[in-house]
């Protein structure tokens, strides 16, 4: 089992950086799967229990200038990990004007991922930065616990509003509530709302658009001929909302939210090369 890859272009370390802080925004401890020509960061706590789920996805290509990896077998060429994003983010915090970034799994007194970062020096030889990040090494039986997670049959699917607006609405009502009900329909209108014992907030969206796959062709939604101004409804944890919208880094091109109507609430953030989703259960 062997992983090493390089980044030398500045812009993609940026960006590369930009992802991890978000992921490590978003999760504690995390599962970075590795394949031939793709990385993915997984948070498998069962929604179904109550957790937030979240797959993360980055095609390797765009990212690394050099990317070599032997799974655990010719068949399974993959490995996963598990690691702390946050020690992996901290790291690259060191590689802001770095000359070149080389990831590589060793494994001395256990395994690690080690960073090394390569700076500019005012002499001929150049200065290393070393880190080495701890993982788990997660066995072949386990892996079937990280398959991505399959979009829910949702009542409503829409794009959501510019994710900075949405974030100031939400801070302000956390201050109110610990919970909220974000409702959708298909006639590109959504409204978060906090009722409590003292006090009733909504905001309002409108124009906002449904995706695509919601019309009436496409068979992923269940809100086959439903009232397109009836609302989907759930009511969801704001810190966890608020989690997602402050951790943002990488502005997405494109972010739009399923609802299930009081089970779950599916949230998709595309950016050119990385796609984030990113589950938060309703709250009974």
């Amino acid at each position: 089992m062997r992983f090493r890859a390089k980044i030398v272009d500045l812009a993609s370390l940026n960006h590369f950086s930009r992802v991890i802080n978000t992921i490590a925004k978003l999760a504690k401890t995390c599962t970075l799967r590795l394949t031939a020509s793709r990385l993915y960061f997984i948070l498998s706590d069962k929604v179904a229990n109550g957790g937030i789920g979240m797959w993360c996805e980055l095609c390797q290509g765009n990212f690394f200038d050099e990317f070599q990896m032997e799974g655990v077998a010719a068949e399974h060429n993959e490995i996963y990990l598990e690691l702390v994003p946050e020690n992996l983010s901290r790291a690259l915090k060191t590689a802001q004007s770095a000359k070149a970034v080389k990831i590589k799994l060793t494994n001395k007194h256990c395994p690690c991922l080690r960073v090394a970062v390569e700076l500019p020096s005012l002499s001929s030889s150049s200065r290393i930065v070393t880190h080495d990040i701890p993982v788990g090494v997660i066995p072949r039986r386990l892996w079937n616990d990280f398959r991505e997670p399959s979009v829910p049959d949702f009542d409503v699917s829409i794009y959501l509003p510019m994710l900075k607006t949405m974030k100031t609405v939400v801070e302000k009502m956390k201050n109110l509530s610990n919970s909220l009900v974000i409702e959708a329909n298909f006639h590109g209108e959504m409204n978060l709302k906090i009722e409590t014992d003292l006090v009733s907030v909504t905001t309002h969206f409108k124009d906002l658009g449904n995706p695509p796959w919601a019309s009436e062709d496409g068979c992923q939604s269940s809100g086959q001929g439903r009232d397109l101004e009836s609302m989907a409804e759930a009511r969801i944890d704001i810190k966890k909302l608020l989690q997602l919208l402050a951790g943002q880094q990488v502005n997405p091109t494109e972010a739009l939210c399923n609802i299930v109507s009081k089970r779950v609430v599916h949230f998709i953030l595309l950016h050119e090369d990385v796609s984030l989703q990113y589950f938060i259960p309703a709250l009974t």
